[in-house]
């Protein structure tokens, strides 16, 4: 924050503004029995153009990350935020739902907040990540980085070398095709064929992250080199407006589709993990990381639209999910996955003109409405846009398409 302040006082202010907003927010986001914290907060317009907030969903792993936060804050607020309890405290309530816990993502968060707050339980909490993660598995990426994190955190208390070293060199071969980023599992068998090709943001910063903490705990050139190429190519790929953008190509390193815009991405996921990378002795990219904090203010795609909206709305102690496309069903994310798939860089651009990233979700019922309207409306429209593609790329697509079909059905007569 010393440095920041240095560089430019405002967005100084902006991360300082963010802080205090997340320490009013937290506390009014816990369950009623003060053990966990719910999923979102979703923003319902009242009658005199104020917002009401509701409470959704509840999950261990908001839990964990909220403790792996607030353990950096004094004792007494730490208390404030986590129901009276400490980190380290709130944390062995997490370790105690451990043995119900299915899911080794959010296992691994639990480990990773026991280790990073001393918890004397430490070892049982890694002991179920081992149990919810098999050798030779594959895992979805986010959740073999943060295994990765909870283990690099770990090492300075316990013997967990070897599975430290599996856990990394898992990460590292999950990449593919000469790229320095990671696709959405770091095996086959998770996501469809057609889809199998693309890494969203999140399966770029928690490994890069994961990877830059291990050279930080042990002198790791290999993986600090992995973690700092990773950062280098979403950074060049960074948008015009600092917008870190959602689905990436992994076999090539470009993006796919730009939207959303996630809130979270541009004030906490991409700072955390690059500041992490400069602390453990990779490149500094404190450059993107403002960019990407201005854009919560700018809102380069609302201000084109001639909105006004703000995303952070500090009385109410939130910041609104994302701005995005309004598309059917991520329609757009779903013709650039496929067609990629088989014409690496193809654009569709057309899509860009009909479906403007100039939609604020707070997930509130009269999206699902407009969604709805411009189902039948944008097919209309993408139909009578089809002209405007280049042919022969189009044309290439659907022999493709048409080959996928066939070997189908050969393969069904079989």
């Amino acid at each position: 924050m010393t440095a920041l302040a240095r560089a430019d006082r405002p967005l100084h202010d902006l991360a300082t503004r963010l802080l205090a907003l997340a320490e009013r927010g937290l506390p009014r986001m816990l369950t009623p029995d003060g053990s966990g914290f719910v999923f979102t907060r979703a923003g319902r317009p009242a009658g005199d153009g104020s917002w009401t907030l509701e409470q959704r969903g509840t999950g261990i792993r908001y839990a964990a990350i909220t403790a792996l936060g607030a353990r950096f804050l004094p004792a007494d607020r730490q208390r404030a935020v986590l129901g009276g309890r400490t980190a380290e405290e709130f944390t062995g309530l997490l370790v105690e739902r451990l043995p119900g816990v299915r899911n080794l993502g959010d296992a691994a968060l639990v480990a990773w907040a026991a280790a990073e707050t001393g918890h004397p339980k430490l070892s049982d909490a890694l002991d179920r990540v081992a149990a919810l993660d098999p050798p030779g598995k594959p895992q979805y990426t986010v959740e073999a980085a943060w295994v990765l994190s909870a283990l690099a955190a770990a090492r300075d208390t316990l013997d967990v070398e070897q599975r430290l070293a599996a856990a990394r060199d898992r990460l590292l071969r999950a990449r593919t095709g000469g790229s320095p980023l990671f696709p959405h599992a770091t095996g086959p068998g998770l996501t469809p064929w057609y889809r199998a090709h693309i890494g969203c943001f999140a399966d770029q910063t928690y490994p890069l992250q994961a990877l830059a903490r291990v050279h930080a705990s042990g002198d790791d050139p290999r993986a600090l080199a992995a973690a700092d190429a990773c950062a280098t190519r979403i950074c060049a790929l960074q948008g015009d407006g600092g917008q870190w953008w959602w689905h990436y190509d992994a076999r090539r390193g470009t993006v796919v589709e730009g939207y959303p815009v996630y809130s979270v991405h541009q004030h906490a996921m991409a700072p955390t993990a690059l500041l992490d990378l400069a602390e453990a002795g990779g490149t500094d990219f404190a450059e993107p990381i403002r960019r990407g904090l201005r854009w919560m203010t700018e809102v380069p795609e609302l201000a084109r639209a001639g909105a006004v909206e703000p995303m952070i709305l500090d009385e109410l102690g939130v910041t609104w999910r994302k701005v995005y496309r309004g598309d059917p069903k991520k329609a757009v994310r779903a013709a650039r996955g496929l067609s990629t798939r088989f014409l690496p860089g193809l654009r569709l651009g057309p899509l860009d003109a009909l479906f403007r990233p100039d939609t604020v979700d707070r997930e509130m019922p009269a999206v699902r409405v407009r969604l709805d309207a411009l189902r039948l409306a944008g097919l209309a429209a993408l139909d009578r846009r089809l002209g405007e593609f280049r042919r022969d790329r189009v044309f290439r697509l659907v022999r493709a398409l048409r080959l996928v079909r066939a070997l189908r059905l050969v393969r069904r007569d079989r």
